[in-house]
């Protein structure tokens, strides 16, 4: 979703995870002592100390330095956490459309003076234990982190992305291949015509077949359009050609200098290290500039202003004829007042989120719209922050009646202000938010600072959120109108305002199609013979440079030996709970207490599995007990971290047709307040409300709408999903929960006129799934807390008692497995897993026709389970087989955003993200098997193969969450530690035998699935089944 920021440009690059241990650190003292010993105006490594500050509310002390010789900004967290990051963010204020910062930031990654082989960047992520290894293009910044557990890593990573940023080689070949070009169809062939290419194209293009994506931009660009918010930092896609290589390199030059640059690193690793590094790698080489990067603030109209855009149709829309959006938006302040922001912040809160709020009360019950506008709420991400707030899914009619909404309810926000209570809801979740623990900490802080640093706030004030709340409380004490003179001042009286609607096009996909088109002939019309035959012979070098064999020697790596042989032990206890399965897993929470319960569906009839998926999702929402829907969302946040339940399919680890299906309830809270969670909890149980119609109806259009909006963000997912529908009963149960199918379904339940029926339903469901003898639970917390919380949960199956109800399982082929592996068997309690033993896996080819102008491309093939001696031979063999081919022919050649393998519950999965093509890329999966059966590998892209493996397998795990594999999949550290073990002892012999044995034509039964544009060679094709 695009609605914390605008218009980041998510990176889909990779994101992994892994352990393990360092190679330097000081073990003495904690990280967080040791950054105390520092002084203002202490010299280190060319940077000058600024200022040392604790701040105790993150566990963390904060360093911030200045370079001497170019100005330079630091910012250092010292924390007690392995999970280091580092991260350098420069200011990149573009003035046109052509996408220049983003697509420098593609092009930076493919090579440096240091590091000259292609794509340094795709080959560290195989040659590291990197934790994650990104980079963002933001409206006005763009940020390269990574983080990592391993010392030497560090190192090795921080010399790969200091040379990258400032020492790139930029070659024009590079440009082509990233950014844009013109080139032959077949660039083998000179006769096929001349179209456009080039990664970043083909990813605005994709994102700018995203509705939601379509209207942020707008929104953006004509709130500020006076500046560098008034273009499109990602690129519009017409606009992209127009970038010349001359113009890429000059913005690089006037923009990637230390000097408009800013370093953060967070963890237990040493500041000193870091600092030595980055002088002698890069800071040393550079003399101070006045970086013209500034961005000056919006020029205030004295005037509102209106304006109005089109987007493509949505066949997935809930209601065909409502599918406009119209959102009134507010400039507010500066984002660098840090106290104003967090006011702004809270502010927006308490206006918009919950069905407490004015908003959601006067918008979204009426049921004018499905939900909130896709940009809704305060902003921060520019210089000047916003506020948004709209409907989407509404008729045109409706626009002057929103606009009236909109304004009375500001009024009555001012006349009436807002409940104590709810502040107090708000305040509550902040302070939850500070003790949760998650394992990309430093990540979050990086993107937490980024944009107040950017335009040089202080990011040290931003992390002392302590402070922001004591300030915030007082105020409101010392006047209780401090809120809605806060409304007064930025929303009634304030003459900047946006009214942007949008309305769908029947033919903006033809019209874009005609633009593209257009220009393309321009630009052709404009060459000359020999201009042509340049492109043709250019088209070649790149190709040839593409297929050669790249020599990454110069390339830092890690070695197989530097991974632990061995694995770090969870310890869990196992008990019982009013005769329930209880798992206790004692773990440093911070003060908090996590409860998850596994309820089974065994017991359910098959005509009810569709309506699980929206069951699941209402059932916190409708009320429950004494409470109606609003208190119980009231209760909820002032008492929990969040109560939600989710559908959970489990494979076997040992057998293909056998699974466990259930839902997974869970919840966090402060110690404090167990009880209440529970009590919560046992009203959800006993009595639960489904009487309100209406309710149900404003929760089933949101839902539709989501399910719809998110199509064209995760195409490939649902690719995935349904290409292996066919080939194990999980399959087809997860395309039941999760797929395309639940999608239609959920359209088809927004269309109803009346929802009686479905009322009826959730009760049923309700009698076989919250039944305290098909479940159990699982609690993390601190071992002081322990026997309380066990307590407590003693209590709640006590209060739940009244919905045992023996129950016939609707399959008669039931396996158990005893939740305890060394138990004897049939001894103690077990997971009861349904198991099909006739179950007949078959070939479907299925094409899903979309409005969007790329492909989401998949295939899948039935292999076998996780404790299966080949399962550790075909998971390096996906990780080899995207790193060395598919990466290469279906990115760099095909013009994908991303293509690769992976391996997971009994399949081999190919996927392309956002490609522009679709029956050829299937033909790339298949000729990727025929590489890996010529041999045509060696033992370092093996050895890579499992760095990449391993990084997946050792990613930290947050406290919540740890032993949570083992309660979900009963998968046990022994059986990991036996599955390492074969992961290491893989060969290239395994590897070709594994690919001949399960992934060649006649052994495999494959599933197809491609959600895009309208394809003729499909359609003319009787094996595929075109929905």
């Amino acid at each position: 979703m695009f609605r914390q920021s605008k218009t980041v440009i998510q990176k889909l690059r990779n994101l992994r995870f892994q352990g393990q241990n360092p190679s330097w650190r000081f073990r003495s003292t904690s990280a967080t002592e040791r950054a105390l010993q520092y002084q203002a105006g202490q010299k280190i490594h060319g940077f000058t100390v600024k200022e040392v500050v604790t701040v105790p509310d993150l566990f963390l002390t904060a360093v911030k330095l200045t370079h001497d010789n170019t100005g330079a900004q630091y910012l250092h967290a010292a924390r007690d956490d392995k999970n280091n990051l580092f991260s350098v963010q420069l200011r990149t204020t573009p003035m046109d459309n052509t996408g220049v910062p983003h697509i420098l930031e593609h092009t930076v990654l493919c090579g440096s003076e240091k590091y000259p082989c292609r794509d340094p960047f795709f080959k560290m992520l195989n040659r590291s234990l990197s934790t994650f290894m990104n980079a963002f293009t933001a409206s006005d910044f763009t940020m390269y982190p990574f983080s990592t557990q391993n010392g030497k890593d560090f190192q090795n990573l921080l010399s790969v992305y200091l040379d990258a940023v400032f020492f790139p080689c930029l070659r024009e070949l590079d440009f082509w291949q990233e950014g844009w070009r013109l080139e032959n169809e077949d660039p083998t062939d000179p006769t096929s015509p001349l179209v456009f290419k080039g990664v970043v194209f083909n990813e605005m293009k994709g994102a700018f077949s995203d509705n939601e994506r379509v209207y942020s931009q707008h929104l953006q660009n004509k709130l500020y359009p006076d500046h560098t918010y008034g273009v499109v930092s990602g690129g519009e896609p017409l606009a992209i050609p127009d970038l010349s290589w001359e113009q890429l390199k000059h913005f690089h030059a006037t923009h990637y200098h230390p000097s408009n640059a800013r370093f953060f690193t967070y963890g237990d690793l040493p500041l000193e290290q870091h600092l030595k590094q980055i002088q002698e790698e890069a800071l040393s080489k550079f003399e101070r500039t006045e970086p013209d990067t500034a961005v000056p603030n919006q020029p205030h109209w004295d005037r509102p202003r209106e304006d109005h855009v089109t987007c493509s149709p949505d066949a997935m829309a809930p209601d065909a004829a409502k599918q406009n959006t119209l959102c009134m938006s507010y400039l507010l302040g500066d984002i660098t007042d840090t106290f104003e922001g967090f006011t702004l912040s809270l502010l927006s809160s308490l206006m918009i989120s919950g069905p407490n709020s004015p908003f959601y009360k006067t918008l979204i019950e009426p049921k004018i719209g499905t939900d909130f506008s896709s940009v809704v709420g305060y902003d921060g991400s520019t210089k000047e922050a916003s506020f948004s707030i709209g409907l989407q899914g509404m008729a045109e009619e409706d626009t002057e009646k929103v606009k009236q909404i909109i304004v009375q309810t500001i009024d009555e926000i001012i006349a009436y202000g807002f409940e104590e209570e709810r502040i107090e809801a708000l305040l509550h979740k902040i302070e939850i938010q500070m003790k949760h623990q998650s394992t990309s900490f430093g990540l979050s802080l990086a993107s937490y600072i980024a944009s107040c640093w950017n335009h040089d706030g202080d990011p040290v004030q931003l992390l002392k959120i302590s402070d922001s709340v004591a300030q915030f409380r007082q105020a409101l004490k010392d006047n209780p109108r401090f809120l809605q003179e806060k409304v007064l001042h930025y929303f009634k009286d304030n003459t900047h305002r946006l009214t942007l609607s949008m309305s769908p096009d029947e033919a903006y996909l033809e019209k874009q199609v005609k633009a593209e088109e257009e220009k393309l002939q321009k630009k052709v019309q404009a060459l000359s013979e020999s201009d042509k035959k340049d492109i043709y012979e250019k088209g070649l070098e790149l190709l040839s440079v593409q297929s050669k064999i790249q020599d990454a020697s110069c390339l830092p790596a890690l070695n197989v030996s530097d991974i632990e042989p061995t694995i770090a032990v969870t310890p869990v206890e196992m008990g019982t709970a009013g005769g329930v399965p209880v798992q206790y897993c004692e773990q440093p929470t911070n003060g908090m207490v996590y409860f998850r319960a596994m309820c089974s569906l065994n017991t359910l009839p098959e005509d009810l599995k569709l309506y699980v998926p929206l069951f699941c999702s209402v059932i916190t929402k409708m009320g429950c007990g004494g409470l109606d829907y609003r208190q119980q969302a009231q209760q909820m946040e002032l008492k929990t971290g969040g109560m939600s339940i989710s559908t959970s399919v489990n494979p076997d680890y040992s057998n293909m047709d056998m699974y466990e299906q259930g839902v997974l309830l869970s919840s966090s809270c402060l110690e404090r307040n167990l009880p209440d969670m529970f009590h919560l909890w046992s009203d959800i149980f006993n009595s639960p409300h489904f009487d309100d119609e209406e309710r149900l109806r404003v929760l089933v259009m949101m839902s539709a709408q989501e399910l719809a909006n998110g199509i064209s963000y995760s195409g490939h997912m649902y690719a995935m999903t349904r290409a292996a529908r066919s080939l194990t009963p999980t399959g087809e149960l997860q395309e039941i929960f999760g797929g395309m199918e639940q999608v239609k379904f959920m359209k088809r339940i927004a269309e109803m006129p009346d929802l009686t029926q479905v009322l009826r339903t959730l009760p049923r469901i309700k009698r076989h799934i919250l039944n305290p003898l098909n479940m159990r639970c699982a609690v993390n917390s601190t071992p002081q807390k322990m026997s309380d919380a066990a307590g407590q949960l003693d209590n709640f199956m006590s209060n739940v008692a009244s919905n045992k109800k023996d129950r016939k399982p609707v399959r008669s082929d039931i396996t158990e497995r005893p939740l305890d592996p060394l138990a004897a068997p049939g001894s103690g309690p077990s997971r009861k897993l349904i198991t099909e033993p006739n179950f007949k896996p078959c070939q479907m080819k299925t094409f899903f026709p979309m409005p969007f102008p790329i492909n989401f491309v998949s295939e899948c093939i039935r292999t076998v389970p996780f404790t299966h001696e080949d399962y550790a031979s075909l998971n390096i063999l996906s990780r080899m087989m995207t790193a060395k081919y598919l990466h290469g022919e279906i990115r760099e050649k095909g013009g994908a955003y991303g293509g690769g393998a992976r391996v997971g519950g009994g399949l081999f999965t190919f996927y392309s993200y956002r490609d522009p093509n679709s029956v050829q890329t299937l033909s790339t999966f298949r000729k990727s098997v025929d590489w890996v059966r010529l041999g045509q590998f060696t033992q370092q892209d093996i050895d890579e193969a499992k760095l990449s493996v391993f990084s997946a397998v050792d990613s930290p795990v947050a406290p919540s969450n740890k032993g949570m594999g083992r309660f979900l999949s009963g998968i046990t550290d022994e059986l990991k530690q036996a599955h390492r073990e074969r992961l290491f002892a893989v060969t290239d012999k395994s590897l070709v035998n594994v690919a001949g044995r399960y992934l060649g034509i006649g052994q495999r039964t494959c599933g197809v699935a491609i959600l895009g544009p309208e394809n003729d060679t499909i359609k003319k094709d009787p094996s595929w089944v075109v929905k």
